[in-house]
């Protein structure tokens, strides 16, 4: 068969499919393939157009190009029709859908902000586990079986000796394990007590566990560490102060306050009329804690924790912790 009666032929068998392919969407694609693709006739086609002499090339090539495009225009053009006898008809040049943005947790916002913080001045970040057993959570931190320190916790027990960690300073013991001083980490978290769902009070709450252990570490370099954090994060001309604590993990211990002020009636209320506000337990790492990972006693140290929930509604004046759990996309819009 000649070239020529090979292109007449094609077409009119082109034609005579595509009326029949109306009703059936998956018809059109085999089409597609059987006419257009590497391997389809119209590529026979051009194939065949080699052999042809060098005279009858240029028209046997201009009736293959001219059915070619005819055969895609057709094709390209052509609205097939779904079982349902809806028409699917799509427009690749119409803007796709629009999917709104989310917004960044302000909890995680405040934890990357105090994060950022402390890398400038050499802390790294370490990730610890939120089930725990009760030698990291309790007795690796001076927190034995008998310690009255255990009522201050309503803890959430599991099975197999596990626990829900109520605090991020397991994370230390961990680290401390694992590697040698020095050591400069931070480790936030989420942790867990069995409080009563208020206000001011959830079930799970994060916090910023920070650890640094040198030889001659002091207190004035924790407070210095301290009020560097707090400048940096409420301002230059935030005023601090420290007052005597307890922590059994560490010793000497203190709670450091910034000057909130009175200038509403809820800063009466959030500061008791005092215009100081608790930020941040922070003290000297109990000797007995080294113990424990096998460090030797003689070295120093410090130990910080931060409530992340506290300083967030601080922050952006949130005034029930309730809300950040919610999940409600009007409240979450806000920052």
């Amino acid at each position: 068969m000649s070239l020529l009666k090979k292109i007449d032929l094609i077409q009119k068998d082109f034609k005579t499919e595509l009326a029949s392919a109306i009703d059936d969407s998956s018809k059109i694609n085999d089409l597609h393939n059987k006419y257009l693709s590497r391997k389809g006739l119209l590529a026979q086609l051009f194939s065949d157009l080699g052999k042809a002499s060098s005279e009858d090339k240029p028209v046997l090539g201009q009736k293959i190009n001219s059915l070619r495009k005819d055969i895609e225009s057709q094709l390209s053009g052509f609205t097939a029709k779904t079982n349902d006898n809806t028409s699917i008809d799509i427009d690749l040049s119409l803007p796709g859908d629009y999917f709104p943005e989310g917004n960044i947790h302000p909890i995680t916002k405040v934890i990357d902000d105090i994060s950022n913080i402390f890398k400038k001045i050499g802390f790294s970040i370490f990730s610890g586990d939120e089930v725990e057993d009760d030698f990291y959570n309790f007795e690796a931190l001076n927190i034995p079986k008998h310690h009255p320190a255990r009522d201050m916790q309503d803890t959430y027990y599991l099975q197999n000796d596990k626990l829900l960690r109520t605090h991020t300073s397991a994370s230390q013991i961990h680290f401390m394990e694992d590697n040698q001083p020095p050591i400069k980490i931070i480790s936030p978290g989420r942790v867990y007590r069995n409080e009563d769902i208020s206000v001011r009070s959830y079930c799970l709450f994060h916090q910023i566990e920070g650890l640094y252990v040198d030889n001659n570490v002091s207190f004035s370099d924790l407070k210095g560490v301290m009020e560097y954090f707090s400048k940096e994060y409420f301002g230059q001309d935030v005023k601090v102060r420290f007052r005597p604590s307890y922590f059994p993990f560490t010793e000497p211990s203190a709670e450091m306050d910034i000057y909130w002020g009175l200038n509403s009636e809820s800063d009466y209320r959030i500061t008791k009329g005092t215009g100081w506000l608790e930020i941040l337990g922070c003290g000297m790492v109990d000797p007995e804690v080294f113990k424990n990972v096998k460090y030797d006693p003689s070295l120093t140290g410090y130990a910080f924790g931060i409530g992340i929930e506290r300083i967030a509604m601080l922050k952006y004046g949130i005034t029930d912790i309730r809300l950040l759990y919610e999940g409600d996309i009007r409240f979450l819009r806000q920052f």
